[in-house]
């Protein structure tokens, strides 16, 4: 019996005389320390999440309109083989920009789709003009019946208990594909993304310029620019000189830039870059997206290799779109098939195409 105590305490001793428990331990405390961090940072984001206990309430809640028997856009089942991130910007939560300019209303709504089979992937931008009559659910369980343009639909959703819930939701019925995640971003998050990356070089065919929007003229020479977070927005934003659709061309343009990068720097691969840029963001950006989802946020980008050949679509007034006005002379946009049956063709076969 001594023998086998001495020889096991022995046996203890070699053990950690091993370089290879030490290194155990210091990659223990590396990766303690990094969880630690980012889990701070990633307190900063504002997370909406579905609340379980608003479905159980539904189904004994008896006082409801009743639903119709068919409804012309339902609600789309999940994909396991694909992934459909809707991104939302939006100019910015603080009280000046609400009251004065409608700080809520979506300006940027784009729709990130992933073949997880075949790698594929789609950006689609959908415009904030585009009209819609429906009945909704609200995150509150309540019926919520929407009558206006598609960028009103995150701020209705709030004043409903989730933002993010309802613009899904819609999302996911008038394309006819299920939105499994949504990220909201204003401005000054797309400004301090841009600045964490050093900024970001852009090559113009012509010169840009936009005369009375910014108070001043902003303008780039023909060729390659280096733009910062600022001269990025501006360009990302203006309109006045050009089109909404132009607009949202150049809102793809730029996040792919941004993508490629975050890829060259490695950022992704980065733990300390990654928790620096989400404590930058602070306040400024709100997602569904959990803790334990960031694998797939970060799939979502490492799928966009700079090689990746990415389709890029507007949905416009030059395919499934047309202008017109309402009774109250207001300027929107509708469909050309009933029930958004062009918008839903293309998002359904886009990886086909």
């Amino acid at each position: 019996m001594l023998g086998d105590n001495f020889e096991s305490s022995r046996l203890k001793k070699r053990w950690f005389k091993k370089p290879l428990f030490y290194i155990f331990i210091v990659l223990f405390a590396v990766l303690g320390y990094y969880a630690y961090q980012f889990g701070l940072a990633y307190n900063t984001i504002s997370v909406e999440s579905d609340s379980w206990w608003s479905g159980i309430a539904g189904i004994f809640n008896d006082n409801s309109d009743p639903k119709p028997t068919i409804d012309p856009n339902p609600m789309p089942s999940p994909e396991s083989n694909r992934l459909d991130v809707l991104i939302l910007g939006i100019r910015g939560e603080d009280s000046t920009a609400i009251e004065e300019e409608g700080g809520l209303l979506t300006d940027t709504i784009m729709l990130v789709s992933i073949d997880k089979v075949t790698k594929k992937s789609a950006l689609v931008s959908i415009p904030r003009d585009l009209y819609l009559e429906m009945t909704a659910q609200a995150a509150n369980n309540k019926d919520i019946k929407l009558k206006g343009k598609i960028n009103e639909v995150y701020e209705r959703g709030l004043e409903s208990g989730g933002g993010l819930t309802l613009a899904k939701q819609i999302a996911s019925r008038i394309t006819g594909i299920y939105v499994d995640n949504a990220i909201v971003f204003d401005f000054n998050a797309f400004r301090e993304i841009v600045n964490n990356l050093g900024g970001i070089d852009i090559n113009l065919a012509k010169p840009f310029e936009e005369k009375s929007q910014w108070g001043y003229v902003f303008s780039l020479p023909a060729g390659k620019n280096h733009l910062d977070g600022d001269q990025a927005l501006y360009y990302a934003r203006s309109r006045y000189s050009t089109s909404d659709f132009d607009r949202a061309r150049r809102q793809q343009e730029i996040m792919t830039i941004i993508k490629n990068r975050a890829l060259t720097l490695g950022f992704l691969s980065n733990p300390t870059k990654i928790t620096s840029l989400l404590s930058d963001l602070k306040g400024n950006v709100r997602t569904d997206f959990q803790i334990w989802d960031i694998k797939d946020l970060i799939s979502v980008a490492n799928t966009f290799d700079s090689k990746a050949k990415i389709k890029n679509y507007v949905i416009s007034t030059d395919n499934l779109l047309y202008e017109t006005k309402t009774e109250k002379d207001e300027y929107i946009l509708l469909s050309k098939e009933a029930n958004f049956g062009g918008i839903k063709n293309l998002l359904q076969n886009i990886f086909a195409q």
